[in-house]
């Protein structure tokens, strides 16, 4: 007797939100010039703005994705092979992102083999990696109750960590507290983060409350398909979410909210605004039937990789295309653009009209039924 398990089904919703955080991505990363508005850069340290929530809305959506395909049949050796392997690949590619394009441009005009010594071994797709490994090691393993126990004690531990490990004083501060130290030692200021004297964001003891994020969007995906696609699901997500955000906003006195160190006020807060979120789109896409946006999202939503690393390698290659002395891309926000909308208004139309051209890459990939899966 054969018996066949019906594939789960698929939330427009759901792939909708994940192609809306590689929109947004895009445009944060890709500021032209003039100066972003506040709310499109990343706080300082403690704070929280618009851009702060993308990242760890993506890793949500990461969460979501695993949801569905962890409940297919899969024998052990298969689940394992798949899991570490993309984790690997994800994660060499954001090795090479970083290395890209392998020369650097000398002041003399010549062109130097890039030393693969100083390149950057951190980053967003390397804590993706990281996170998806660890998050579906532990779907694959543990009941849903046992999963939020887990995501909690990520976040404990962080805490514990910090506070226990670092010199006196340092535990958030910038350049000596324990996950510093630590990136510091195994990995050496060559191959961290160069733009902030030895922090890396993308360190990793971050990766720890950052999988936080992962399991919770893979019980949101869990319990969305079992809720299914009511008024009551919308009611309950929005709840839960505003109740995190409660929590967030208690703890952050003593444990502040910061994205750069990704406290546990920030898994919180994040976390209940994705809920929150979803439970809107959710309600507009599934239950009203609204339509506006849904194939231009979806599509992003289908090729997110394939698009995120064509974003981040096209502007490194304009950039290498000087103009009166600017990368080509710096050149046509100042003289494309700031023309027309001075300052931060016209720094967003660049990057907006950058990330069309992304969608537009998405675009074909997905008219071509190109989907890059590693």
């Amino acid at each position: 007797m054969t018996t066949i398990t019906a594939r789960p089904e698929r939330f427009a919703s759901l792939d909708m939100f994940r192609g809306a955080t590689i929109f947004l991505m895009i445009v944060v990363n890709t500021a032209g010039a003039g100066g972003a508005f506040t709310q499109l850069q990343h706080a300082p340290w403690f704070g929280f703005t618009l851009a702060d929530l993308i990242y760890p809305s993506f890793l949500f959506a990461v969460g979501n994705a695993m949801s569905f395909a962890l409940t297919r049949p899969m024998p052990e050796h298969v689940f394992l092979r798949r899991v570490f392997k993309r984790a690997a690949l994800i994660f060499l590619l954001g090795v090479l992102m970083y290395w890209f394009p392998f020369v650097t441009h000398q002041p003399d005009g010549s062109w130097l083999a890039k030393p693969f010594a100083d390149t950057r071994l951190t980053g967003v797709l390397q804590r993706i990696a990281l996170c998806y490994l660890l998050g579906a090691l532990c779907a694959r393993y543990l009941k849903p109750s046992q999963l939020v126990m887990v995501a909690i004690g990520l976040v404990v531990a962080h805490w514990a960590i910090l506070v226990g490990l670092s010199p006196a004083g340092e535990a958030f501060g910038r350049y000596k507290n324990a996950g510093t130290l630590f990136d510091l030692w195994l990995i050496g200021p060559e191959h961290l983060y160069k733009r902030d004297h030895g922090f890396d964001p993308e360190g990793l003891l971050g990766t720890l409350p950052a999988t936080a994020n992962v399991i919770a969007g893979y019980l949101t995906g869990l319990a969305i398909q079992r809720w299914g696609k009511h008024a009551v699901t919308v009611g309950r997500l929005a709840a839960i979410g505003a109740g995190l955000v409660v929590v967030a906003l208690l703890l952050s006195p003593v444990l502040p909210i910061g994205k750069k160190l990704w406290t546990g006020s920030f898994v919180a807060l994040t976390v209940g605004i994705d809920l929150i979120l979803l439970g809107a789109v959710l309600w507009l896409v599934e239950i009203r039937g609204v339509k506006v946006g849904r194939s231009f999202l979806q599509m992003l939503g289908r090729n997110p990789l394939a698009i995120y690393l064509f974003s981040e390698l096209l502007v490194v290659v304009l950039e290498l295309i000087h103009v009166d002395g600017e990368g080509l891309y710096s050149w046509v926000g100042l003289n494309a653009f700031q023309p027309v909308a001075p300052g931060p208004v016209g720094s967003l139309l660049c990057a907006l009209a950058y990330t069309l051209i992304c969608c537009a890459f998405g675009w074909v990939l997905d008219r071509k039924g190109i989907i890059l899966k590693v």
